[in-house]
């Protein structure tokens, strides 16, 4: 996987920071803004239909990264979560937006209707997913 191999490449980066004594601060500061957004770009739309093994892989990077630097980094399904969550929550609140639509209250108003879908291939989209991300997050709507 081609964001595997290029995160791979940037821990490389980490580890000579790590060996110059760059404080813990500043190693999270880099790679939150070189590695993380490597892993994350998109991560909405590409996630949810990624095989188990490819989510070890980029999992794996975290860990790395986390050895490196010495303390607890998110895992990838929270940073999915949680740009799962904002991006939908964007498309809430712009009435104009062409997928704003497929987030339909049921009558309760706590929970959004499922979206039918009968292949995987729609079912892993991003729109059924932040819907189920939307259901089981412990966000308020």
């Amino acid at each position: 996987m081609a964001v595997v191999k290029k995160a791979q490449q940037r821990l490389y980066f980490l580890r000579i920071l790590r060996k110059n004594n760059l404080q813990e601060k500043l190693l999270v500061s880099y790679y939150r803004s070189t590695i993380e957004s490597v892993l994350t770009y998109c991560i909405p739309t590409w996630y949810s239909s990624c095989s188990v093994a490819e989510r070890r892989a980029l999992q794996g990077v975290i860990n790395t990264a986390q050895k490196i630097i010495g303390c607890p980094l998110p895992c990838l399904e929270d940073l999915f979560s949680s740009r799962c969550f904002s991006r939908a929550a964007n498309i809430l609140k712009d009435t104009f937006h062409p997928g704003h639509h497929l987030f339909d209250l049921l009558p309760s108003g706590k929970r959004f209707r499922s979206i039918p879908s009968r292949t995987n291939r729609l079912k892993n989209s991003f729109y059924p997913t932040a819907v189920r991300e939307l259901n089981t997050s412990k966000h308020k709507h």
